[in-house]
């Protein structure tokens, strides 16, 4: 039974979705901290009783959460969440049962916590080989589109695309050049073949490139408004997507 949890983030955008999906849960969980950094992490737990479970984010304001394990002991299970999958391999030396990336749905959140709570005393349980192998396998990400080309076809290379945009029910793709194709993939498909480092799903209308923005604009309601070179398209972000956005960003 899961009756205690801490949550490490230092996003309050993040943090307050992981209490609502936890409540949705465990309403009967009660949260006894949220910390937003790797001093304060280190600072509770060695003053406070170990709870059942940490949510914890792995870039923290003041430096990686893994530090906190270098000053603290914690022995109760981690649930590592984080918009990046480079640190699962160092996630495999803690007291990890899951590597959950962001934005944290609340059926990967529900499973883990299922697993915690079938651990019991289990608390040096890692991460299963086979999910870490998910993650550091390299993954083989769409290189090249073959798209109609007057009598026949031609191929457009991802590193030519500026962004790619539905229009009218139509997946297109903005070059570098200006110029729009047609693809035949949906904005679903694609954003699961881009490589996710190049490519960020901004809103159901667009997919961007990295290299493409230009820059950030606030927007109403704390969303932003994405700039790109050579665009007239206006992309907003919202609110909650925002804070991956600049993390995606500042990568």
């Amino acid at each position: 039974m899961i009756e205690k949890i801490v949550i490490v983030e230092d996003e309050k955008l993040n943090a307050d979705r992981l209490k609502r999906l936890i409540g949705d849960i465990y309403p009967n969980a009660q949260i006894v901290a949220v910390l937003d950094s790797v001093t304060d992490t280190v600072d509770w737990f060695r003053n406070q009783e170990i709870p059942d479970v940490v949510l914890m984010d792995i870039r923290l304001s003041d430096g990686i959460s893994f530090d906190i394990f270098e000053k603290v002991t914690i022995d109760c299970p981690i649930v590592f969440t984080t918009a990046y999958d480079e640190y699962a391999v160092q996630a495999f030396k803690y007291n990890s049962v899951d590597y959950i990336l962001k934005p944290v749905e609340k059926e990967e959140l529900s499973t883990a916590l299922r697993k915690v709570e079938g651990l019991g005393s289990m608390v040096n349980n890692q991460i299963s080989i086979d999910k870490l192998l998910h993650y550091v396998k390299p993954k083989d990400y769409r290189s090249r589109f073959l798209v109609p080309f007057r009598d026949g076809y031609q191929t457009i290379l991802v590193n030519e695309v500026n962004c790619i945009y539905v229009d009218l029910k139509l997946t297109k793709a903005r070059l570098k050049s200006g110029k729009d194709v047609v693809l035949n993939q949906s904005m679903d498909d694609l954003e699961k073949q881009l490589d996710p480092r190049i490519f960020f799903r901004a809103n159901r209308q667009f997919i961007i490139q990295i290299d493409a923005v230009s820059q950030l604009v606030h927007y109403f309601n704390r969303k932003l408004k994405v700039v790109l070179f050579n665009s007239e398209f206006d992309i907003i972000v919202s609110r909650e997507k925002s804070v991956l956005l600049k993390e995606w960003l500042d990568s």
